[in-house]
C-alpha cells in the first residue's frame, strides 16, 4: 500500500478529496497514514480525525530555527513510513532536508495556472484577487511536483476554469477548488499510485491515459 503523509494548514477540503477518492476506491492500494497540520486549530485536523487518521500539530513557532522545524517534519514522516507526501493548502516553506528526503515524492495543489500567479506570496485568496486584478479570463489549478523553489517542479496536471464576469475572489476561489482542485489532486495521486508518473527533467510523462 502506498503510504501517503498530508501537509495542511487550513480548512481541508483538498484532504477530503483525497480522502473521498480513496474510500470510494478509485484511488486503489493508498492511504493516508498521517496528517500534519502548521495550524493548530486547523479543520483540516477534525477531519483527518473523523476518518481515522493520525493527525498532528507541528508549527515552526515550536522551534528554534527552520532547520529545527524542517527536521520534525522529515522525522514525523519518516515515524510513519511515508511514500508520498501531498501539500493540501500548506502555507509554510519546506526546508532543503525535507525536499531532498522526499524529492520526487511531494506533490503540491496550487490555484491558478501555473506559471501564471504562484511563487513565494502567491497562497490562498490572493492568488484570486491578483488574477482578477489582472483580468485574466481562464485560471485554474495546477498540481506539480515540488522543488525548493515555490511552485516551480514539474508540472503533472492542470485544469482550466472559466473567470465570470460577476467573480469576486470568494466566488471564483470555491469554482476553482471544485472544478478543478477537487478533480486534478485525486487524478494525480491515483496515477503516482499506479506507478504512471515518470520525471524526465523539466517534464513529467504519464503512462497511459489519465482517467
Amino acid at each position: 500500500m502506498l503510504r501517503i503523509g498530508v501537509l495542511v494548514s487550513g480548512g481541508g477540503t483538498n484532504l477530503q478529496a483525497v480522502i473521498d477518492s480513496i474510500e470510494s476506491g478509485y484511488i486503489n492500494d493508498a492511504g493516508i497514514v498521517t496528517v500534519v497540520s502548521s495550524m493548530q486549530d486547523a479543520h483540516a485536523l477534525q477531519r483527518a480525525e473523523r476518518h481515522g487518521i493520525p493527525g498532528k500539530y507541528i508549527s515552526k513557532n515550536q522551534f528554534n530555527n527552520h532547520k529545527e522545524y524542517d527536521d520534525a517534519l522529515t522525522e514525523h514522516m519518516q515515524q510513519f513510513k511515508v511514500d508520498l507526501v501531498l501539500l493540501c493548502g500548506f502555507v509554510s516553506i519546506l526546508g532543503e532536508n525535507f525536499i531532498s528526503q522526499y524529492k520526487g515524492r511531494i506533490i503540491n495543489i496550487h490555484p491558478s495556472l501555473i506559471p501564471s500567479f504562484c511563487g513565494k506570496g502567491y497562497y490562498g485568496l490572493k492568488v484570486h484577487v491578483e488574477a482578477l486584478k489582472y483580468g485574466v479570463k481562464i485560471t485554474g489549478a495546477t498540481v506539480h511536483f515540488v522543488e525548493l523553489e515555490p511552485d516551480a517542479g514539474p508540472i503533472i496536471l492542470q485544469k482550466a476554469v472559466e473567470i465570470k464576469d460577476d467573480d469576486t475572489p470568494e466566488t471564483l476561489q470555491k469554482r476553482v477548488m471544485e472544478q478543478a482542485e477537487w478533480v486534478i489532486l485525486p487524478e494525480a495521486v491515483k496515477l503516482f499510485a499506479e506507478g504512471r508518473l515518470r520525471i524526465e527533467g523539466r517534464w513529467v510523462l504519464i503512462k497511459g491515459n489519465s482517467i
